[in-house]
């Protein structure tokens, strides 16, 4: 286990479940006098779930969740190539790396980590990498961007993540290693499948992917499940904005559904 790593995805973890709280609260409903409460939703909302006529200030085109996609492709892809190397070829990871351990708190020296251990993190890197790939292949050429935006400081965040989560994958080694046709942009209520039970059915997919890793990583792994309950709580805001989303403009949406994972929340 890395503290130093735990504790900083502790942090967002915490946060997102603040917010999650704070959403429920009545008092921290938005009423557009500019308040503390109407900052909090300003942060939390994009998109769809932004009401018309919000203050457009510090804000930037939702099309641009495209660029965490390419961020991540670039530098998990050098990460896994990095580790690909020193796993396989025996090389040493690049100082940088090597210091980036040391001041996690990484003895390189004391630890000895099972051929099976490395071979997690390297398939790990791999499927995020991999998972990078096909989201971008999805704003590229599958999905429909309406005009929403989105809060620079979201922007900025989903940056950070995507590099953060591959340098986490990184840190649980040793550092001395050897078009679809667009109709129109309206919104509609979507069914079959998992829309069946849940409105985020896709929220609830990124966040069994990141379970899958963990599991990869080994149960122990404290850091990366920290990691997990970031993505948790995160996903499960935008779940539940988008759920009051479809509920407030269709008055048929089913009742039965839940937010984010099918028959619990």
């Amino acid at each position: 286990m890395l503290p130093v790593l735990a504790a900083a995805w502790s942090l967002p973890a915490v946060a997102f479940l603040a917010a999650l709280l704070l959403l429920r609260a009545p008092a921290w409903r938005s009423d557009g006098r500019g308040g503390v409460s109407d900052l909090f939703h300003e942060l939390i909302r994009y998109g769809k779930t932004r009401p018309p006529g919000w203050s457009l200030n510090y804000l930037v085109p939702k099309s641009w969740f495209t660029h965490f996609y390419v961020v991540s492709v670039v530098w998990n892809g050098s990460l896994l190539y990095w580790l690909f190397r020193a796993e396989f070829l025996g090389e040493s990871l690049p100082s940088w790396i090597q210091d980036m351990h040391r001041a996690l708190g990484r003895d390189s020296q004391s630890e000895d980590m099972a051929d099976s251990e490395y071979s997690s993190a390297l398939l790990v890197l791999l499927l995020l990498w991999l998972h990078s790939c096909r989201r971008l292949a999805e704003c590229l050429w599958t999905s429909v961007f309406s005009n929403g935006f989105i809060h620079i400081v979201q922007y900025y965040y989903g940056l950070g993540f995507y590099i953060a989560v591959g340098s986490t994958v990184l840190c649980q080694v040793p550092a001395n290693v050897r078009t679809g046709k667009v109709v129109r942009l309206g919104y509609d209520v979507p069914f079959g499948d998992w829309f069946e039970s849940v409105s985020c059915p896709h929220y609830f997919a990124e966040l069994l992917i990141y379970v899958s890793m963990a599991i990869m990583l080994g149960f122990q792994n404290v850091t990366w499940w920290c990691v997990v309950m970031c993505v948790l709580f995160n996903q499960a805001l935008a779940a539940v904005l988008s759920h009051e989303f479809y509920e407030k403009n269709f008055r048929s949406y089913p009742k039965h559904r839940k937010a984010f994972i099918p028959h619990v929340f």
